[in-house]
């Protein structure tokens, strides 16, 4: 029976680099063929109700932005059972703090995936709400997705060019590329608040 591997892009991608995890998973459904065995899945900030998908799941993959302390954009691998202590060593948000209370619940269950892998990369920004992945982050994906390549290969995954299914990825309205494409200016759109309620509006 083939070894049933989940990969997960978790992150709020609008909060800038929040979003590295997300769109990863999206860059690899895109650009690979993956057997049936292999799900994608963008699990946003969606917490304990990912909590089915690891108890499905033989190994687990997950894609994430992590503060680690380390030069903005650099990417670091973490395995097993390290996995739940670098989620939580500084939490960035509360997507975070979810995803290591699935991880524990699935540890209590005894439904943990035996292999956990985290492919995590350190933002450059997250202040920026509505804002994209910045160019440095951005410029991680590739990489991330060979190292994820690389993985799959030491699980017996064979992955080939081509796509994936998408379905469980999310709407296409907020995907990378239309994201970006349907951004206004700077000028047409506040990301700090509604100015008319701003100190000394007159």
């Amino acid at each position: 029976m083939s070894k049933r591997v989940l990969i997960l892009g978790i992150g709020n991608v609008l909060w800038a680099d929040e979003g590295f995890g997300v769109r990863c998973v999206e860059a690899m459904a895109e650009s690979h063929a993956l057997p049936e065995n292999v799900r994608l899945l963008d699990g946003g900030t969606q917490g304990l109700y990912l909590l089915p998908f690891l108890e499905d799941a033989d190994a687990l993959l997950v894609f994430d932005a992590i503060d680690y302390g380390l030069p903005p954009g650099t990417l670091k691998l973490v395995r097993d059972g390290e996995v739940p202590a670098f989620m939580g060593a500084k939490k960035m948000s509360l997507h975070q703090t979810g995803f290591q209370d699935v991880i524990a619940t699935a540890q209590l269950l005894g439904r943990c995936p035996p292999q956990m892998v985290l492919i995590g990369c350190q933002p450059v920004e997250l202040e920026d709400y509505g804002g994209g992945l910045r160019p440095e982050v951005a410029a991680r994906i590739p990489q991330a997705l060979q190292i994820a390549r690389d993985i799959l290969a030491e699980w017996g995954v064979t992955v080939g060019e081509g796509r994936s299914d998408a379905s469980l990825l999310a709407d296409p309205s907020i995907r990378w590329a239309a994201y970006e494409q349907g951004r206004p200016s700077e000028d047409e759109a506040c990301r700090t608040g509604d100015a008319r309620f701003f100190p000394g509006f007159a």
